[in-house]
Protein backbone atom coordinates (compact mmCIF):
# COMPACT_ATOMS: atom_id res chain seq x y z
CA UNK A 1 0.00 0.00 0.00
CA UNK A 2 2.05 3.33 -0.91
CA UNK A 3 0.81 6.52 0.11
CA UNK A 4 0.57 10.41 -2.20
CA UNK A 5 -0.22 13.64 -0.27
CA UNK A 6 -3.32 15.30 -0.33
CA UNK A 7 -4.30 17.47 -3.15
CA UNK A 8 -5.93 20.13 -0.90
CA UNK A 9 -4.50 23.80 -1.50
CA UNK A 10 -5.02 24.37 2.29
CA UNK A 11 -4.75 21.01 3.54
CA UNK A 12 -1.54 21.97 5.46
CA UNK A 13 -3.27 24.85 6.91
CA UNK A 14 -6.36 23.12 9.07
CA UNK A 15 -4.92 22.88 12.70
CA UNK A 16 -5.48 18.83 13.60
CA UNK A 17 -3.10 17.12 15.58
CA UNK A 18 -1.93 14.64 12.80
CA UNK A 19 -1.05 17.43 10.39
CA UNK A 20 1.60 18.72 13.53
CA UNK A 21 5.33 17.76 12.68
CA UNK A 22 8.78 18.29 14.52
CA UNK A 23 10.79 19.11 17.23
CA UNK A 24 9.60 21.75 19.90
CA UNK A 25 10.38 24.97 18.52
CA UNK A 26 10.21 24.10 15.18
CA UNK A 27 6.62 22.26 14.56
CA UNK A 28 5.21 22.70 11.41
CA UNK A 29 1.32 21.57 10.25
CA UNK A 30 1.95 18.83 7.33
CA UNK A 31 -0.64 17.92 4.45
CA UNK A 32 -1.83 15.15 5.60
CA UNK A 33 -1.02 11.17 3.09
CA UNK A 34 -3.62 9.70 1.18
CA UNK A 35 -3.37 6.10 1.50
CA UNK A 36 -3.94 4.00 -1.55
CA UNK A 37 -6.66 1.22 -1.08
CA UNK A 38 -8.09 -0.47 -3.88
CA UNK A 39 -11.51 0.70 -3.63
CA UNK A 40 -10.20 4.35 -3.96
CA UNK A 41 -8.93 3.86 -7.06
CA UNK A 42 -12.13 5.27 -9.26
CA UNK A 43 -12.81 8.52 -7.02
CA UNK A 44 -11.40 11.58 -5.48
CA UNK A 45 -10.51 9.78 -2.70
CA UNK A 46 -7.11 8.60 -4.53
CA UNK A 47 -5.93 12.19 -4.30
CA UNK A 48 -8.00 13.82 -0.95
CA UNK A 49 -8.09 13.18 2.15
CA UNK A 50 -11.32 14.55 2.91
CA UNK A 51 -14.60 15.98 1.14
CA UNK A 52 -13.29 19.87 2.27
CA UNK A 53 -9.66 19.33 0.96
CA UNK A 54 -11.49 18.31 -2.98
CA UNK A 55 -13.68 21.11 -2.42
CA UNK A 56 -11.24 24.04 -2.07
CA UNK A 57 -9.10 22.33 -4.89
CA UNK A 58 -12.41 22.29 -7.15
CA UNK A 59 -13.03 25.98 -5.45
CA UNK A 60 -9.11 26.96 -6.91
CA UNK A 61 -8.98 25.30 -9.81
CA UNK A 62 -12.66 25.44 -11.82
CA UNK A 63 -11.63 27.32 -14.73
CA UNK A 64 -8.86 24.94 -15.65
CA UNK A 65 -11.01 21.92 -14.65
CA UNK A 66 -13.71 22.73 -16.99
CA UNK A 67 -11.38 23.56 -19.67
CA UNK A 68 -10.31 20.40 -19.86
CA UNK A 69 -13.62 19.03 -21.59
CA UNK A 70 -15.71 22.29 -21.97
CA UNK A 71 -19.52 21.49 -22.11
CA UNK A 72 -20.81 23.56 -25.45
CA UNK A 73 -24.19 21.53 -25.70
CA UNK A 74 -27.00 19.99 -22.96
CA UNK A 75 -26.81 15.89 -23.28
CA UNK A 76 -29.74 14.51 -23.61
CA UNK A 77 -31.56 10.98 -22.67
CA UNK A 78 -34.34 9.72 -24.84
CA UNK A 79 -37.45 8.52 -23.53
CA UNK A 80 -41.10 7.85 -23.92
CA UNK A 81 -43.77 10.01 -23.50
CA UNK A 82 -44.62 10.90 -19.80
CA UNK A 83 -47.79 9.47 -18.56
CA UNK A 84 -49.68 9.83 -15.25
CA UNK A 85 -50.03 6.23 -13.70
CA UNK A 86 -51.71 5.18 -10.45
CA UNK A 87 -48.25 3.81 -9.15
CA UNK A 88 -46.65 6.87 -9.70
CA UNK A 89 -46.67 9.18 -6.08
CA UNK A 90 -49.67 11.52 -5.55
CA UNK A 91 -50.32 11.44 -9.24
CA UNK A 92 -46.88 12.55 -10.41
CA UNK A 93 -45.49 12.03 -14.28
CA UNK A 94 -44.10 8.83 -14.40
CA UNK A 95 -41.07 9.32 -16.54
CA UNK A 96 -39.79 5.89 -17.95
CA UNK A 97 -36.57 5.06 -20.03
CA UNK A 98 -36.73 4.38 -23.65
CA UNK A 99 -36.51 0.43 -23.75
CA UNK A 100 -39.09 -0.14 -20.58
CA UNK A 101 -42.67 -0.81 -20.89
CA UNK A 102 -44.91 1.02 -18.84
Amino acid sequence: MSHIWCHGPKCHESRTQDRVRGVKGSKVLRTRKVKQYEYHQDSMFKYFCSNGCYNQFANTHIERIVAIAPRTEPLETPIKDPKKTDQAYYGQWEILPNGDRG
